[in-house]
Order: C-alpha cells, then structure tokens, then sequence
C-alpha cells in the first residue's frame, strides 16, 4: 500500500467518526447501504441484449437493437434506477455523498467479473464546464476512479470533452430528443485513444443515448471497441 493510499485511509476513517455513516436506503447507522437493503437492491438480471443490456426472452439481440448500427460494442448495467440505488446516485450527485461512488464502483466491478470483457481504458462520460463548476465535481469520475483501482485499468479524464451545454436527460420527452439532445456535443482528442479498448463509465443511463454519442467520438478518434457501463438504468 502506497503512502498516499495509507493517509487517505486514515483521513477516511476520521471523517467516519466525525460523520458517521447512514443507510441510503433506511437511515440505519454504521453503513451506507445495510445488509437488508443491499439485499433487495434492484437488480436487472440475466440474460441481457447484448447490445443495449436490457433483460432479454429471445435471441441474444433485442428487437430493439436488431438492425440499429451501434457505435457502442454493448452495454452493461446491473441496476434499475429506483429505491436505493436512486438514493445511492442522488447521494451522489446532489448531496455530495461521495463516499457512496465506493460501493457502487464494486458492483461494477462485480458485473465485470460475472461478465468479463477486454478493455485497456476507462474513460468517465464528462460534464460540461458550466455543470461541473456548478457541482464540484463529476460523479462519473469518482465512480471510474473507483473503478479503475479495483480492476487496476487506467483512468483518462482528458480523452474526451463535453464542449455543448445541454438539458439534463431526465427533463428530455423521447428517444429521439434525447438523442437529438446530446448529439455533437463531446468531443475527443483525434489519435488520442488509437488503438484501444475504451470502457465509458456512467452513473445512470435510459436509452443509452449519451453514451452512444460519446461512443461516436472515441471511434472517431481511434479506438477499436468502446463498451458503455452504467450503475442503473431508468427502466
């Protein structure tokens, strides 16, 4: 263990005695997210689309996805966006619970294992300037950074940007304006993911739009695959 990794354990570890933690599910004290509640976390369980990631009955590809070209190789998501998980993400991204990202990175890291893939870099979807000076930081990043360390894949925060404000997804009507809505609006470094294997890593996704729009860019820019990993999607 590094130097670094002892002194942020112990800063860590101060700030749990001074802030003990809180069940984000039902406020018990001592855990951010209890036993009973990790539990009956809500899961989207096997088998998957092998494109889009959602829950499947027939052929290893959709309907929705058969015929559609995909910038994304695929798409993996282990969790509806409600209940816990939604308190988790809101946590997150609201209240500043960084502490939550943790967690939520080791299910990540979870999936993988169960189902694994190759990739060479883990890149964050970014926030616009404006958003990010708003909150402080990007929740997908701490959740990557997480990552990053308990798959022990590099981190790249500089490969791609999002240069055009947009709408929150959230308050977008459809598919189409949602696609609509973040179209041309990253942007990647040309040759600067050349040859690689790029995992983008999100908080929460719906259609996969956002996602898929940063996945534009990468193969532009040179990478050979690009997945898309999500901790919950809105279902």
């Amino acid at each position: 263990m590094s130097l670094a990794q002892k002194v942020s354990g112990i800063k860590d570890g101060l700030l749990d005695l001074i802030f003990p933690h809180y069940c984000v599910g039902c406020g018990r004290e001592g855990v951010l997210i209890c036993p009973a509640c990790e539990a009956a976390l809500p899961r989207i369980e096997p088998p998957w689309c092998s494109k889009c990631g959602l829950p499947r009955s027939g052929p290893c590809v959709c309907g929705t996805s058969r015929g559609r070209i995909w910038a994304l190789d695929g798409l993996r998501v282990p969790f509806v966006f409600e209940e816990t998980i939604r308190e988790a993400i809101h946590g997150l991204k609201y209240k500043n619970l960084r502490s939550i990202a943790a967690p939520l990175a080791q299910h990540l890291a979870d999936l993988l294992l169960d189902e694994p893939f190759a990739f060479d870099l883990l890149v964050p979807v970014p926030l616009h300037s404006r958003r990010l000076r708003e909150r402080g930081y990007n929740q997908a990043e701490i959740i990557a950074r997480h990552l990053g360390r308990l798959v022990q894949v590099p981190v790249a925060t500089d490969r791609l940007r999002r240069h055009r404000y947009t709408a929150p997804q959230a308050r977008t009507a459809d598919v189409q304006e949602r696609r609509s809505n973040v179209s041309r609006a990253f942007g990647c470094r040309p040759g600067s993911v050349t040859g690689l294997k790029v995992l983008l890593v999100d908080d929460v996704t719906t259609t996969g739009a956002t996602l898929e729009a940063c996945a534009i860019e990468l193969r532009k820019a040179g990478a050979v695959e690009v997945w898309g990993l999500a901790v919950a999607r809105e279902l």
